[in-house]
């Protein structure tokens, strides 16, 4: 089926837009591929180094024979649940590669820290820049040139987005992206969130609170509520880069391992020594993130990939912008409710059918492109199967043509709501972007007062001392990646969702990011321009009456002249010590606007 009118119109504009950088960007590629595979530039000497620390077997291919060689990109480290499968991966994937006659060595690990551990922390100010941190390490493990494709093992929030860009960088190679899965099913999140609540209002202590978080994030693999790592792990399926069915499969699993073994042969039969040469560039296009932005909406995925789709996508050379975005939701319906959109965690989705079902929905619909090029072929009308074993072997089955859940997954026809409920919003304040898919109709116009606040401490300070018990706007600034890298203000979701409770209309307003766990409170994020640059939302003073509209999609202050006011500054010292911050200065110093990224490795948004 033809893809729909206003999904191919989003992408006519997105392919006109980016031609001054996408035609430059596919010509170095195909000149990086023209010059063959990368080992004959190497010398004797190089040659040498490569393979010194390898097994004989290895050593002798690598150096005599043309074999193809795989570079593992691993963000392994076993702090982080998600990734802790990923430290026997490398010897699976070498002893995989071995036998189907090639070879495979790990290029370098990049940093993977985790947003749970820094949430409300200092720790948190470093974690957006840590995605161009783990683009530029994973550089440099690609940089010794000596690989025919690339593995990328990574899951979380900052992670994936940096090794896709890293890919995306090294496009001139094949490259497979490698999940672990998430853990099994623990407390339930609507549980969990319900125990963060009573402890926001005093109801219950840490020793209460403590018992429920570790009942909830209890084994290896990733989290269950469908936050900005598992939203990453539904991008990667949209958009080719996984095997299909590979995202929600549990760890330590015959299955799961059966995946990685077969994205390995994978890897090796799409370099250019194989039968399917698939260079990454040529899958990174404008149609494979059209259709990852169709995911994001009908999904109900994370916020914090509306950041991150633009970053990836400027390093393929292609410009997508928050109006895409945006008019994308407005014709993609929403077909999943899980958790913080509904009560179910993505076990409990992957069970009901998950991006299978999803995936052949979509097609039937023509809301996605199926004639784009993925890891497993062209079309992406092979992610509508999903893996099975068979007889010891791994096979890939169509899947299930009805939903198992219908209060989890609906089809196109019967959505839970008609668009993808992520609405771009614009006014005197700036643009902003609203995700709604949560939040009750009757919630997503508020008009009130405004308190002004310059940390989410004081946000907490002023809750505890009821300072907020009315209708109010809450506009916390100066959270802008400029002003101390942009943190998550996750901590802030039980007090205002607290106040909701109680009948109050809320709202928050920031130039800072929320989690992919925001919820049923309407939230205007990625403010921009932000406070420490300028931007109007340094010129707002407490009382002033905002509108937030999330039907309407704008963001206004009423009957007042911005123009008039001065710019209020924020002694911002405090955030450039400790816990490594001083690191970070350069990144703050030169970041671009949220609304192109928040890069510091592409900092000008592409108009």
């Amino acid at each position: 089926m033809s893809v729909r009118a206003e999904i191919q119109a989003v992408t006519d504009r997105i392919v006109e837009r980016s031609t001054p950088l996408r035609e430059p960007y596919l010509d170095r590629m195909r000149r990086a591929v023209d010059q063959g595979p990368n080992r004959t530039a190497l010398s004797c000497g190089n040659m040498a180094h490569v393979t010194a620390g390898c097994g004989p077997q290895d050593k002798e291919s690598l150096s005599f024979t043309p074999v193809a060689n795989i570079g593992i990109i691993t963000a392994y480290n076993d702090m982080l649940s998600a990734h802790k499968p990923y430290e026997t991966y490398p010897e699976l994937i070498r002893q995989t590669a071995r036998a189907a006659g090639g070879a495979a060595q790990v290029a370098g690990g990049v940093p993977a820290m985790c947003d749970g551990v820094t949430q409300g922390q200092p720790g948190m100010e470093l974690s957006l820049f840590s995605r161009d941190v783990i683009a530029l390490a994973a550089g440099v493990g690609l940089s010794h040139n000596a690989f025919d494709a690339a593995m990328f093992l990574g899951i979380c929030d900052k992670i994936v987005p940096g090794l896709v860009i890293a890919a995306a960088t090294f496009g001139h190679i094949p490259s497979v992206f490698v999940p672990a899965g998430p853990m099994p099913s623990g407390l339930p999140n609507d549980e969990k969130a319900a125990v963060r609540q009573q402890f926001a209002k005093g109801e219950v202590g840490r020793d209460e609170l403590m018992k429920a978080e570790m009942a909830s994030y209890h084994s290896p693999g990733t989290c269950t509520f469908y936050g900005t790592a598992n939203t990453n792990q539904m991008l990667m399926e949209f958009m080719g880069l996984h095997l299909p069915g590979a995202s929600f499969v549990n760890p330590d699993t015959d299955l799961r391992e059966a995946l990685t073994t077969a994205a390995t042969k994978r890897a090796l039969q799409i370099t250019a020594g194989g039968n399917a040469f698939t260079p990454v560039g040529e899958v990174l296009n404008e149609k494979a993130f059209v259709n990852g932005m169709v995911g994001l909406n009908a999904t109900g995925g994370s916020t914090n990939l509306i950041l991150h789709m633009v970053a990836m996508a400027r390093a393929a050379g292609i410009a997508i912008t928050w109006e895409d975005m945006s008019d994308i939701s407005s014709v993609t319906p929403s077909m999943a409710k899980v958790y913080p959109n509904g009560l179910a965690d993505v076990n409990q989705f992957h069970a009901a059918g998950g991006l299978q079902y999803m995936i052949r929905e979509l097609l039937s619909e023509g809301l996605v492109h199926d004639d784009v090029l993925t890891i497993v072929g062209r079309g992406l009308h092979h992610y509508t199967k999903e893996p099975t074993i068979q007889s010891g072997e791994i096979e890939w089955v169509e899947a299930p043509e009805k939903s198992g859940n219908d209060m989890i997954l609906r089809p196109v026809s019967a959505p839970f709501q008609k668009t993808g409920g992520l609405t771009l919003l614009r006014g005197n304040l700036g643009t902003a972007v609203i995700k709604t898919s949560a939040v009750k109709p009757e919630r997503r116009v508020v008009e009130a007062p405004a308190r002004i606040f310059h940390s989410q401490e004081d946000v907490k300070t002023a809750f505890q001392a009821g300072e907020l018990n009315r209708d109010v706007i809450v506009v916390v600034r100066f959270q802008g990646p400029k002003a101390n890298g942009m943190p998550e203000l996750h901590s802030l979701t039980p007090p205002l969702g607290v106040l909701q409770d109680k009948g109050f209309k809320v709202a928050l307003v920031t130039d800072g990011r929320m989690s992919g766990a925001s919820g049923k409170v309407p939230a205007a994020i990625h403010l921009s321009p932000e406070a420490a640059d300028g931007g109007a939302i340094a010129r707002l003073r407490d009382g002033d009456i905002l509108r937030v509209d999330g039907e309407a999609g704008t963001l206004e202050v009423i009957g007042v002249d911005l123009e008039a006011r001065e710019v209020v500054t924020a002694d911002l010292t405090g955030n450039s010590f400790g816990i490594g911050r001083e690191l970070f200065e350069t990144f703050r110093q030169n970041v671009g606007r949220a609304a192109g990224g928040a890069s510091v490795l592409h900092p000008e948004p592409v108009a």
